[in-house]
């Protein structure tokens, strides 16, 4: 058997109450003398509790399917996609969770200036790469260093709607990057929208998703560990029926 070495791309999940209110989690861990009623309410005497048996610990979390690294679906950038309905997470292909991955550095990029399909091009074939159909590609900017930190959802670069375009016009189904969100941060976009009377900047990258199909990963961390190839992707989000987004496990294997 192969021995791989497995690299989390996933962030912890834990209370966190410094990201904007739409964002935070909320967790409550109960610990086990708290079951110890509900056990005897289920009808058990307590002179039938098991010896040593303090009851069991259990936990409620509360938070938005966005709120730590997760994976988009189709649905959360539009209702519709090419004109058909926009798929939903539960309905994302396993198939395309799956396979060898591409990571293209983008943390030179200042903050707020989007990564366009130029610096992609420029990138692959200065390091003699190439993007193919069926693989995940991810986008490194070097964001993840403010996780946890209240201003992470102001910071960093994002993708452009032509780079993420130019990713999905050459298969690749599925991609990710370690900022908190995949355009340039959300106030920046409001910020230069109002300037330029623009209504085209808010959500550029997102929005191509309203013409082709794709799913992209947010808040990813650990890209720095990782080489530009030769090393397996593996995605895998809650299977939550009808939501636009899903909390993911993604890890990377490399061979050793």
């Amino acid at each position: 058997m192969r021995k791989r070495k497995i690299v989390d791309l996933s962030k912890a999940i834990r209370e966190n109450k410094r990201d904007p209110w739409f964002m935070r989690v909320k967790i409550k861990h109960k610990p086990h003398r708290r079951a110890r009623w509900l056990i005897r309410l289920l009808g058990l005497p307590f002179r039938l509790f098991p010896k040593n048996f303090e009851g069991w610990a259990d936990d409620y979390i509360s938070m938005g399917v966005h709120a730590v690294t997760h994976i988009d679906a189709p649905w959360h950038y539009s209702p519709t996609t090419g004109g058909q309905r926009a798929k939903t997470i539960d309905e994302i292909d396993l198939e395309d969770c799956m396979g060898p991955g591409l990571l293209i550095d983008m943390s030179h990029k200042a903050g707020f200036d989007p990564i366009t399909e130029e610096d992609i091009t420029a990138f692959l074939e200065r390091e003699n790469l190439a993007v193919e159909a069926g693989m995940i590609v991810l986008i490194r900017t070097g964001a993840d260093r403010y996780n946890g930190q209240p201003d992470f959802h102001k910071r960093g670069t994002g993708m452009s709607a032509k780079a993420t375009a130019y990713l999905i016009d050459r298969g690749v189904k599925v991609m990710g990057i370690d900022a908190w969100g995949w355009d340039t941060p959300l106030p920046e976009q409001i910020r230069q929208a109002k300037a330029a009377n623009d209504a085209t900047v808010f959500w550029e990258a997102h929005l191509v998703g309203q013409e082709k199909e794709y799913w992209h990963m947010e808040q990813l961390v650990n890209l720095g560990a990782l080489p530009y190839s030769g090393f397996e992707v593996a995605v895998f989000p809650l299977k939550i029926v009808g939501a636009s987004a899903a909390p993911a496990r993604v890890l990377a294997f490399l061979e050793e």
